[in-house]
């Protein structure tokens, strides 16, 4: 799928959302409120807080008479397509989904209303590779063309030398793969590395002998950047503040908790990614995974903004401004109520 197909998909969505709106509501009742809150995840590890959130019905708790109804992705486009097309109404997501559906919607869909996790993601590699320049010729994995990871390596390898295409040429032939795939892949020798997020990082370590060549911390000031975020519906947000402030009280409430409570937040975890997928993670990749996240209501403004740069720079996003994306009035609020620091929307493209 080439950069235009990936614009064009988008266009078509927000018509379709248009369409959908002026039809339905989704969650509204006739009188304008909410009467549930549909919600979208991943089953990452990256996305823990929604992970324990939902398993451990702290968001349940928060809405009260709120219903819940959950839907989980493979990766971000695909669940910027839900948001688009009012399948759903709040999503944890990876920052150049967002800036995408942000810059295809030309700010009029969504906004970004909390932090949820940084860092966890990595280039790994087979052993025999031992630089760069080792990547020539060979076939790196990402989870999905346009995705937080994708734009991360085609950046990389573009300040390394090294051209990429969005269909599989270039001196590195970068092929967008679901992650249940990259670690089939990988095994069985058809790919030679992949850039991804936890747990899948661990696990191509830990299960495959793969080792890391780029840990994507080394590419931001302090090792910060943003692996996951959440955000909203603008129209949701717009009809129904007062429920999108419960779940934000749910959201730091599940990421205080994980924070508090790192191994059973971990189980919880665990046991909801074996509901979700018939299948739990090994006890030494669930440590792994946790012990190279942080999770943080704070969404790192500036490296949102940096990552936009560097989609820009891939050719996977039109020049954007991203003035107005935040909307971090209700989260602060809450933070200021609960005596924490609040955060900023604030950042650079640096």
């Amino acid at each position: 799928m080439t950069p235009r197909s990936i614009r064009m998909l988008a266009a078509t969505a927000a018509a379709l959302l248009a369409t959908t709106v002026l039809a339905a509501c989704g969650g509204d009742s006739e009188s304008g409120g909410a009467t549930k809150l549909r919600l979208g995840y991943f089953p990452n590890i990256t996305h823990a807080p929604a992970l324990v959130g939902v398993q451990n019905n702290i968001f349940k708790d928060k809405l009260g008479d709120i219903s819940l109804e959950t839907t989980t992705f493979n990766a971000g486009p695909s669940a910027i397509e839900a948001l688009f097309s009012n399948a759903i109404d709040i999503t944890y997501i990876g920052p150049n989904p967002a800036i995408n559906g942000w810059s295809e919607s030309k700010g009029t869909a969504l906004h970004i209303i909390a932090g949820t996790t940084s860092g966890g993601a990595a280039l790994v590699v087979k052993p025999e590779i031992n630089s760069v320049q080792d990547l020539r010729g060979k076939k790196i994995a990402t989870p999905q063309l346009g995705n937080t990871q994708d734009v991360a390596l085609r950046y990389w390898l573009k300040q390394q030398g090294l051209s990429t295409d969005t269909t599989g040429g270039g001196d590195v032939s970068i092929t967008p793969t679901p992650n249940s795939e990259i670690i089939t892949g990988y095994g069985s020798g058809a790919l030679d590395g992949a850039w991804v997020p936890e747990p899948h990082l661990s696990r191509l370590i830990l299960e495959h002998g793969a080792k890391v060549l780029k840990d994507e911390k080394e590419e931001w000031p302090g090792g910060e950047f943003v692996t996951t975020h959440l955000i909203v519906r603008q129209e949701f947000l717009e009809k129904n503040p007062d429920v999108v402030k419960k779940f934000l009280e749910g959201h730091v409430a599940a990421v205080d908790y994980v924070n508090g409570n790192r191994e059973a937040a971990a189980t919880a975890a665990n046991a909801h990614l074996q509901a979700l997928s018939g299948s739990s993670l090994k006890d030494d990749i669930l440590a792994a995974s946790f012990a190279n996240l942080t999770f943080t209501v704070d969404p790192i403004a500036p490296s949102l903004y940096g990552s936009a740069r560097h989609a820009e720079d891939v050719g996977l996003l039109d020049p954007v401004d991203l003035n107005g994306i935040y909307h971090l009035g209700p989260l602060n609020e809450l933070l200021k109520a609960a005596g924490k620091p609040e955060v900023s929307g604030e950042g650079t493209a640096s």
